[in-house]
């Protein structure tokens, strides 16, 4: 077949292909020109999950019919200088409004203004299945209309890929979503026949997050902020404690710019590595500003990946930043477990006062003469003999004394222990509530910290009686040779041996008999991918986390009460010991006020 050049409709429609693949990616290309024409407020309408409506109404800049003209012609943008890689827009290629137009019906109106004048009149054009019909005068107050109907009709074969109209809309809300986050200061409105309005109003980066993500999220987050090599990381990473089934709600932003990006999702899954369980996913928002030369937005026409010049100094970045966050936050846990414990108390089925009920006002419940004696909350008492059908014995009154003078001090971050329930649990009171500490999940974490404290003072080696020797392609070779001096840290000795090959002379003995081929293979394919060495001392953090679990203190066990205290203390010196290395809480607190709202005080 001879070469041909291809006709505009059908080059138009190939670009369709690649920056229209649902209603979403109309969305998403004509929420990001609202904003890069200085909107303020972007008012969003749809019908069908986007499928035969789609209207996007802003107030920004708006253009005037020459200006309208070119914005429906392929390559033609406000948006690019000549320096390809400084990137300071959303929209950069000048392909969505042609591409839109070329599998839709388009119209595009539009009003220029700017902050002392207004256009004396509104311009429309119109893109049928792209072909072009005017400019022509309009009626719109300022800013810019895009309405796009009977999406795909021009490509019918686009239409049976399409899911659901509640999926599709679905789709479209999590791009709304993600751009209220990175543009706070703009009002975003989202209403249809095909869903339920959202109206985001202008807030600061906190207060937006509060409206996309929920009020329990921002309580129950870390404030972010750290520079690396000029690269700023900010925003709310979710204690360990609070995470979720899936990573839906992980959201990241490069320079303002939504993306999602596997080396990010990388970098968050080994920042929590060593806090959630492999089927647990935090919730956050990150946002990376950086030198726009430092990282490439043109990688893919749809703009939904990037490519950073030095991916492991940002992979460092988000990971160290984030784990210095949880460990300088100290023990910790997620206030939706204080949330829960109280309102399964509240759904116990209190008795609510009867009619003429009067709760007398400043009452001391220590004034009754029905008081209870005090005891030490041990259990000393019980065990020396004291019951509630027999009076305390002189020993047992004697007991409770001593014990009462020797209590520590209850003004610890976790407070004092006075007793253990089920024994599994440690009631510990603070100064102004209690603390309910899981004693199996908290020495877990302990331990697990102390084995990772001799993981990285050196790991023991041993020496393999005859070197193993894996065969690999010479690239990988060469990366390994170069990460050897980290290998041998963690207890793996290797060198090169010839041009594709490595010799395998020492493995971790913490690793007992392993697969070394395997090992070395999975290694030379992290670092291709990452540039680091951070495989082999995840597979010893996974021995030693498995360690810790059957070296702790077991549940079941009965603990003396300088046994709890001394738990508990360790607990406020330890990093990460608000939850242990599978992602559960290791205590949950209540306040006194909470204790005092359940009982109608």
């Amino acid at each position: 077949m001879p070469v041909v050049r291809l006709t505009e409709s059908v080059i138009n429609r190939i670009a369709a292909g690649e920056v229209v693949e649902r209603p979403a990616s109309v969305v998403k290309e004509l929420v990001e020109n609202a904003i890069d024409a200085g909107a303020m407020r972007v008012e969003i309408v749809t019908a069908n999950g986007g499928k035969t409506l789609i209207r996007v109404t802003d107030d920004g800049k708006g253009m005037d019919s020459s200006d309208l003209e070119l914005a429906v012609q392929r390559h033609c943008t406000s948006k690019l200088s000549d320096d390809l890689l400084d990137i300071r827009t959303l929209g950069f290629r000048g392909e969505a409004l042609p591409s839109i137009g070329a599998v839709s019906r388009l119209v595009l109106t539009s009003r220029q203004s700017d902050q002392t004048s207004l256009a004396e009149n509104a311009w429309a054009i119109t893109v049928t299945g792209g072909k072009v019909a005017g400019p022509k005068p309009a009626a719109l107050s300022r800013g810019t209309m895009v309405e796009v109907r009977d999406l795909f009709y021009a490509t019918p074969a686009r239409l049976k890929f399409l899911r659901s109209d509640q999926a599709e809309a679905n789709a479209i809300t999590d791009i709304i979503k993600r751009m209220a986050i990175a543009f706070p200061q703009v009002r975003f409105s989202l209403s249809g026949s095909d869903r339920s309005p959202l109206d985001y109003a202008p807030s600061d980066r906190a207060g937006r997050l509060a409206q996309v993500l929920g009020r329990e999220f921002t309580d129950n987050a870390l404030e972010i902020d750290a520079e690396r090599e000029g690269a700023r990381l900010t925003g709310l990473a979710s204690l360990p404690t609070y995470h979720r089934g899936n990573g839906q709600q992980q959201f990241f932003f490069v320079n303002g710019r939504p993306v999602r990006d596997k080396q990010l999702l990388g970098a968050v899954r080994g920042a929590y590595m060593d806090f959630l369980a492999r089927d647990r996913h935090p919730v956050l928002a990150l946002f990376i500003d950086l030198d726009p030369h430092q990282v490439d937005v043109n990688v893919h026409p749809a703009k939904a990946d990037i490519r950073f010049r030095d991916p492991a100094m940002i992979r460092g970045l988000v990971v160290g930043s984030i784990r210095q966050a949880i460990a300088a936050n100290g023990p910790q846990a997620s206030g939706e477990r204080g949330d829960a414990l109280r309102s399964a108390f509240n759904q116990g089925g209190w008795p609510a006062p009867q009619a003429g009920f009067s709760r007398p006002q400043n009452h001391d419940w220590r004034s009754s003469p029905y008081a209870p004696a005090q005891t030490t909350g041990f259990g000393e008492a019980q065990q020396a003999g004291f019951s509630a059908t027999s009076a305390p014995s002189a020993a047992s009154h004697a007991a409770a004394e001593t014990a009462s003078q020797a209590q520590p001090d209850a003004t610890h971050r976790l407070g004092a222990a006075r007793a253990q329930v089920h024994a599994n649990y440690i009631i510990a009171q603070t100064e102004d509530g209690l603390v309910i500490v899981d004693q199996h999940a908290a020495h877990e974490r302990l331990v697990y910290e102390a084995f990772k404290k001799n993981i990285d003072a050196g790991v023991a080696s041993q020496l393999l009686l005859i070197p193993e020797i894996v065969d690999l392609p010479e690239e990988d070779v060469s990366r390994l040779v170069r990460h050897a001096d980290e290998f041998l840290k963690l207890g793996l000795a290797l060198e090169q041996f010839g041009p594709g090959a490595v010799a395998v002379r020492e493995t971790p003995a913490m690793l007992g008999e392993i697969d070394a081929a395997a090992l070395i293979r999975d290694l030379a394919d992290e670092i291709a991918e990452w540039d680091d060495a951070s495989g082999l001392k995840t597979r010893l953090d996974a021995v030693a986390s498995t360690m810790a679990c059957h070296g702790s203190v077991r549940s079941g066990r009965i603990l003396k009460p300088d046994e709890m205290n001394a738990l508990l203390r360790q607990m406020e010196t330890t990093p990460n010991s608000g939850q242990c290395n599978h992602g559960r809480p290791t205590f949950i607190e209540l306040k006194l006020k909470d204790i005092e709202r359940l009982f109608g005080r």
